[in-house]
């Protein structure tokens, strides 16, 4: 069985292995593989090191699973809307937020793809769900702060999310079909447009 793991290894390297390496390496394959794809020995080699290593940090592959989610959902829900916090106003985090979506970071697709396969495992489906929810009440609070009614303002948040899945599936099927350079910000204008107008 071949794993993603190629990354994994230069964490391995780069970094003193801990329970950090391990929940870091087990989210790559949970994103890739899901939850059937994260066996302990295969991953234990991809990082250089044996099981004991494992069983030092985790009681078992459960605990490894459910601290590989709480990692995707800190760093990829909760510090990206902590990071635009800043910003001026709804209308502003809307934009800075699509354009790390679909500019900066498009070449990244969501770990949500890989994870809704596993939806029936009782983690991962507690996991999802809060962050599709969390992830969908963000854009729609961003949508009320610009002006849209709030009805209307959570179909458009719903919108935007579904798109940016459909879009994060793509980026694993048909790549050269998404838009790139300059037609990835018009891209983004016309996100806008559709979205906060």
């Amino acid at each position: 069985m071949v794993f993603p793991y190629g990354t994994v290894r230069k964490v391995a390297r780069e970094q003193r292995l801990g329970r950090d390496t391990w929940t870091r390496a087990a989210l790559e394959v949970l994103g890739e593989r899901g939850v059937a794809g994260l066996a302990i020995e295969p991953l234990a080699r991809s990082l250089g090191t044996t099981k004991g290593s494992f069983y030092w940090h985790f009681r078992n592959r459960e605990e490894l699973i459910r601290a590989a989610l709480e990692r995707w959902e800190n760093e990829e829900t909760d510090a990206v809307i902590a990071m635009l916090g800043p910003l001026a106003d709804g209308r502003s985090r809307l934009r800075e937020l699509l354009t790390a979506i679909f500019l900066t970071h498009a070449d990244v697709p969501d770990r949500s793809v890989g994870l809704a396969a596993d939806v029936g495992h009782p983690a991962v489906e507690e996991v999802l769900a809060r962050v599709s929810r969390r992830r969908i009440d963000y854009v729609a609070e961003q949508l009320v702060a610009a002006g849209i009614d709030e009805g209307e303002a959570r179909h458009r948040a719903v919108l935007a999310y579904t798109s940016y899945l459909g879009y994060s599936t793509m980026m694993r099927s048909t790549p050269g079909a998404l838009p790139r350079g300059e037609q990835a910000a018009a891209f983004v204008d016309s996100m806008m447009r559709l979205l906060a107008s």
